[in-house]
């Protein structure tokens, strides 16, 4: 399997239906002051993509490094996650896991048969994603209850089609008050959405960089 046709994401749900359903689109109002400051840094910068990533795009990209980047108006799913930490803490993903990789390899997935890291798409895969958290003590139980997900924390799912997922969660409520609201690109650009309970969930974590 070629590296660009693997995922980053969900590539193959883009245009359908259950890309376009079930979707908030108003303007986020601003955050709860009751929120964890680094929480509310976090919502705030995932947030701010709303709007100006418009377009989702899986393709594999050389990017500079550190801090590479697609153009801000297109990405996947763990873009927003990876913009998320940069602008509201200046931590970057694509560094940290790179590094970890070098030192830790056989921690890391073989899913894509690679035999060594590579800066440019690790950092956008979620597995790995998943893997990195875990290393850095931030998983944490995964449950049925939407109240044990609180702003702030990053949930995995899995998609129809085994296609892995990430999103932020935030401090907004759904529209019948049941659930937290997440911030991620599922096809359609960055979007605020309530989608928590719509897949499996896979990965529940909390990581705050020091």
């Amino acid at each position: 399997m070629k590296r660009r046709d693997i995922l980053i994401g969900t590539a193959a749900l883009a245009g359908s239906g259950l890309l376009a359903s079930a979707g908030v689109q108003a303007a986020p109002a601003p955050p709860s002051p009751a929120l964890d400051p680094w929480a509310e840094k976090l919502i705030a910068a995932a947030e701010s993509q709303i709007g100006v990533t418009v377009i989702y795009d899986p393709a594999y990209v050389s990017l500079t490094f550190p801090g590479g980047d697609l153009p801000r108006e297109r990405g996947v799913c763990t873009d927003v996650v990876v913009r998320a930490y940069r602008d509201a803490f200046g931590f970057d993903l694509q560094q940290e896991v790179n590094t970890d990789m070098k030192a830790h390899f056989t921690a890391y997935p073989k899913i894509w048969g690679l035999k060594r890291p590579d800066r440019n798409i690790d950092h956008r895969r979620v597995p790995n994603l998943q893997t990195f958290f875990e290393r850095r003590g931030a998983g944490l139980p995964v449950s049925g209850n939407p109240e044990d997900y609180l702003p702030g924390d990053i949930v995995s799912q899995m998609l129809p089609g085994n296609l892995p997922h990430m999103a932020i969660v935030t401090h907004r409520r759904s529209a019948d008050g049941e659930r937290p609201m997440l911030v991620h690109n599922i096809g359609a650009g960055t979007r605020l959405e309530d989608r928590l309970q719509a897949f499996e969930i896979t990965g529940h974590y909390r990581f705050e960089p020091a």
